[in-house]
């Protein structure tokens, strides 16, 4: 019987192969769904799978679904809400007018935040595909506030995927939200300077965090919060600042919050820096994995984002373009990739790497 992927069951087993979008196998007949498989079939967004009968005669009814063609190489636009956008926008907004009264009032309030971000967070939940979010959403604008936006998405999505609770996974994404907050009280002319910051400029850039902390311990009681908008910029080696903090001595939430900001940081268009492409800053992460940012988080996130890559276009260092359709499990950054009729397996082809990721 057909079933949507959501009505799976652990134990079931496949009555037929599951091939993805393009025409890639990606699950043999027979075999048992598990966590594991099911999860694979999620990240090749695969709606329905047919699965052997249920012998049990309280199984859940099927969803039914009509027989699909044969699969073809197709390439399908990326699927999001549509309401997504304006709320993005409405965010950006309400990060604005929340930096704007923390600078003329030293605080900020919590009717204010769950207006500006939880709408948001609402359609966060139904959303799986974080890149096409990133490259829909990510433009040359108000980067402060965009980027505050973009953090708080993202520590959302990083505590969901390490298995956080909801009310501390919507915490890690307030966290990320505000962690910013702090440079309301940092002149303009500094967060905007087009050219490199003086020693003095960089020291004033340096107390944001701290700005930050004492802004939200005046705002909320929840000290979690104002931890991660403080230690945001620790580093696991003790490279960090403002306390110099190391390993364990950083609070989780700041952890998460420090890959967010990283990652949102690089793949964003500033005045003193240009944009890099979503799926080359992966890789950068994942450098940094081993010095400067929590290695377990960065590499759920990286797993988690890496699959998110399936279906869309990019750009290859020889010219050509292409879509991914496959991941590779042992090589994160090569996958394979459809150009016209002809696949090119970039794990086994070295000589070529993935310029720019487009939707």
């Amino acid at each position: 019987m057909r079933v949507h992927i959501t009505d799976v069951r652990s134990g079931d087993r496949l009555s037929e192969d599951v091939f993805n979008a393009y025409g890639l196998h990606v699950l043999s007949k027979g075999t048992p769904l598990n966590e594991k498989e099911i999860s694979r079939i999620f990240q090749h967004q695969i709606d329905y799978v047919s699965i052997e009968h249920r012998e049990s005669p309280s199984a859940a009814i099927a969803v039914m679904e009509p027989e699909v063609k044969a699969p073809t190489t197709t390439v399908k636009a990326p699927e999001y809400n549509p309401l997504l956008r304006p709320l993005y926008h409405d965010a950006v907004a309400g990060a604005e007018q929340l930096f704007e009264r923390a600078s003329i009032e030293g605080r900020i309030y919590e009717d204010d935040v769950r207006e500006s971000f939880q709408p948001l967070v609402e359609n966060f939940r139904t959303e799986r595909d974080v890149v096409s979010l990133l490259l829909m959403l990510n433009t040359q604008d108000d980067y402060t506030y965009q980027h505050s936006v973009q953090v708080g998405m993202l520590s959302y999505y990083i505590a969901r995927w390490l298995g956080w609770s909801e009310e501390d996974t919507v915490r890690a994404g307030k966290a990320g939200f505000l962690h910013d907050v702090g440079k309301c009280r940092i002149a303009e002319v500094i967060l905007n300077k087009p050219a490199k910051l003086n020693d003095e400029e960089y020291k004033e850039i340096q107390n944001h965090p701290q700005y930050g902390y004492e802004i939200l311990t005046r705002s909320f009681k929840d000290e979690e919060v104002a931890l991660a908008a403080l230690q945001h910029h620790e580093r696991i080696d003790g490279t960090g600042y403002p306390q110099g903090l190391s390993g364990e001595q950083i609070h989780p939430l700041a952890r998460i919050v420090a890959v967010a900001d990283v990652y949102s940081a690089m793949i964003s268009s500033r005045v003193y820096s240009e944009k890099k492409d979503l799926h080359f800053v992966l890789k950068e992460l994942y450098e940094l994995s081993f010095k400067e940012l929590d290695p377990d988080i960065t590499h759920t996130f990286i797993r988690h984002m890496v699959p998110n890559f399936i279906g869309k276009r990019v750009e290859l260092s020889n010219g050509v373009l292409g879509v991914i359709v496959m991941t590779n499990p042992t090589d994160f950054f090569r996958p394979l990739v459809q150009v016209d009729d002809e696949f090119i397996d970039l794990s086994v082809v070295r000589d070529i790497s993935i310029l720019e990721v487009n939707m």
